[in-house]
């Protein structure tokens, strides 16, 4: 029994040594990435154009 009382003593003493300090943790400044133009070209405008030439070579084919 005492050498559990013990063993519970010194974990108790062992876990709150190892808890750490008061101190205010240093954050450090994230990358902040911008990302740069690399065309003036919009590329959403791209997809519709090509399916309405699909359907119209669709239709063309019927």
């Amino acid at each position: 029994m005492k050498k559990i009382a013990l063993g519970l003593a010194l974990t108790l003493v062992a876990t709150t040594a190892s808890a750490g300090a008061l101190v205010e943790p240093v954050m450090e400044q994230g990358v902040i990435v911008e990302a740069a133009a690399a065309s003036s070209i919009d590329h959403g405008v791209i997809p519709p154009i090509f399916f309405l030439l699909f359907v119209g070579i669709g239709f063309w084919l019927l």
